[in-house]
């Protein structure tokens, strides 16, 4: 009996992964338990799971290659076994792990005569390749053969445009999805009055990602779809500036000296008015650059009060995140906050 292998606490939800193996180059899979569950809630959580694993995540792919000796992506090309379409169709299936901030370039450059497979394409250190016996092309006549690579990361399949195509310059139908499959199942036990459940999900991904990276990943993205219903209530600017009471939870706008305390002189009386929800202002409502914005989120900086928090050292160490980029985040705050200081 399920039961009798796992020791259940009834006190507290618990996830355990009770199998992970890699059954391919490019094949990695995951069996994973969430328990104790009410009635009806691992249908919930299951069908959830199920449908951000295969829609919600993000992948990198190559999107576009530029290629100068040919006149049209059917083309047959000298030297080369296969045609250029299908040259595009097997870098299509190129895994490659990483999470690039925009279009990163790649190069391939072989002389043949030889076989072009994964390992020949050079990537920046941010981008691995999963399967670096890939194979791309066959050079069957000793030619050189160079071409220019645009990767990209995104979410469902990226199609290719059928307009305004550059000359030499072909897009790929990319699939981002990292998440290959994911399956759950669920096991009722205890008698009619007091049924739980244990759930069973299956996840396989194409090695970009663990099926535990994968699970954790498409938590986080549940808690930020989320989020927003956590408001107590739907406060604008305007009735933040009229908010002057302090209440439990509050945050006065003067930063501590590890903070950013250079933004707002701070003096008694405004101590006094200028205390603020900030643990109820969630970072989307700051109207941040998207790219700021996404840096923020993974850093795990949901609300304002967790950007108070930080220094202008902690936000420069922070992956992607430029000088200018905490400059910007200064002037927001000051835009924001500065004004609720004024009688």
């Amino acid at each position: 009996m399920v039961r009798d292998k796992i020791k259940v606490s009834t006190q507290r939800l618990q996830w355990k992964c009770i199998d992970s193996r890699r059954e391919g180059q490019c094949v990695y899979y995951g069996r994973f338990i969430l328990s104790p569950l009410m009635k009806g809630q691992a249908d919930t959580i299951g069908i959830t799971m199920r449908r951000v694993l295969l829609g919600e995540m993000e992948g990198t792919s190559i999107t576009r290659v530029k290629f100068d000796k040919i006149t049209h992506e059917f083309a047959r090309l000298f030297g080369i076994k296969e045609s250029f379409q299908e040259i595009l169709l097997n870098l299509k299936e190129i895994v490659l792990r990483g999470n690039p901030n925009g279009t990163q370039p790649g190069l391939i450059c072989v002389t043949g005569p030889g076989t072009v497979t994964a390992k020949d394409i050079i990537l920046p250190p941010s981008l691995q390749i999963v399967d670096k016996t890939q194979h791309i092309a066959s050079l069957i006549e000793p030619i050189s053969f160079c071409m220019d690579l645009e990767i990209e990361r995104g979410r469902g399949y990226g199609i290719k445009p059928t307009k305004n195509l550059n000359e030499s310059s072909y897009p790929i139908d990319a699939v981002f999805m990292p998440v290959r499959n994911a399956n759950y199942s669920i096991h009722s036990y205890g008698n009619s009055n007091e049924k739980e459940e244990i759930l069973f999900l299956e996840i396989w991904t194409n090695g970009s990602l663990t099926p535990q990276e994968a699970l954790q990943e498409a938590a986080r993205n549940l808690i930020n779809l989320f989020l927003p219903f956590l408001h107590a209530e739907e406060e604008t600017k305007k009735d933040i500036k009229r908010k002057h009471d302090i209440e439990p939870g509050s945050f006065c706008f003067s930063f501590s000296d590890s903070s950013l305390r250079h933004l707002l002189p701070v003096t008694e009386e405004r101590k006094r008015k200028n205390r603020i929800r900030t643990d109820f202002i969630w970072i989307d409502q700051l109207e941040l650059p998207p790219r700021i914005f996404n840096c923020l989120k993974k850093s795990n900086i949901h609300t304002l009060w967790d950007l108070l928090r930080k220094s202008q050292e902690e936000l420069l160490k922070i992956e992607h995140l430029s000088r200018d980029d905490v400059k910007k985040i200064s002037d927001i705050l000051i835009h924001l906050l500065v004004p609720t200081s004024i009688e």
